[in-house]
């Protein structure tokens, strides 16, 4: 197990992630951001090592493209939560955003890392990324912390989470070849 191509994997395929990070622990309790970005990180390793090869066998990449509806959704649902509460909410809205935004590169990269790989390399593997998801999110969430960050996430953070959804949906749908997809199809 080569834990520099693990490491290197999950920080190249999380980038993304780690700006959406700031506006969650904004709104949501560590511990939710915590356990619903643990768990996306889990289900998709497990996706990828468990049935990533017939994923890639039945459906094309750009048919993953669909999840981009995900982070849109949650950009223009009516939101009544005023404040962060201890409910799954939380924890839901934070792995239903991971995986959004993360499901395809982590299917696309994981599977030829974890191919081949034992379980005890596996469990291993889940432990070791396990372990960074933990760091990242504390790391992102004492970058929140810096007055300057915190002053723009108290004025702006609610619109600026709702574009960043946006973007992250429209690019979802791009670079799945989604819509170079449905061009070729309609054109």
């Amino acid at each position: 197990m080569n834990f520099g191509l693990l490491g290197l994997t999950f920080l190249s395929v999380n980038l993304d992630f780690f700006f959406i990070l700031l506006f969650l622990l904004k709104r949501y309790s560590l511990r939710q951001v915590l356990l619903g970005y643990l768990l996306g990180v889990w289900l998709l390793l497990t996706l990828s090592f468990g049935i990533g090869k017939a994923l890639a066998a039945f459906l094309p990449e750009w048919a993953l493209g669909v999840l981009g509806v995900l982070p849109l959704w949650l950009a223009f649902r009516k939101d009544d939560d005023a404040a962060p509460t201890a409910t799954a909410g939380g924890l839901w809205n934070v792995m239903t955003t991971y995986l959004s935004v993360c499901a395809g590169c982590n299917l696309a990269i994981f599977l030829p890392v974890l191919a081949g790989q034992s379980w005890s390399h596996f469990l291993i593997a889940m432990i070791f990324l396990g372990g960074l998801t933990l760091l990242v999110t504390l790391l992102v969430r004492a970058i929140g912390r810096i007055p300057a960050v915190t002053r723009v996430m108290t004025a702006h953070g609610e619109r600026l989470m709702r574009i960043c959804y946006v973007a992250v949906g429209l690019w979802v749908f791009w670079d799945s070849g989604l819509v170079t997809h449905l061009l070729a199809l309609f054109l």
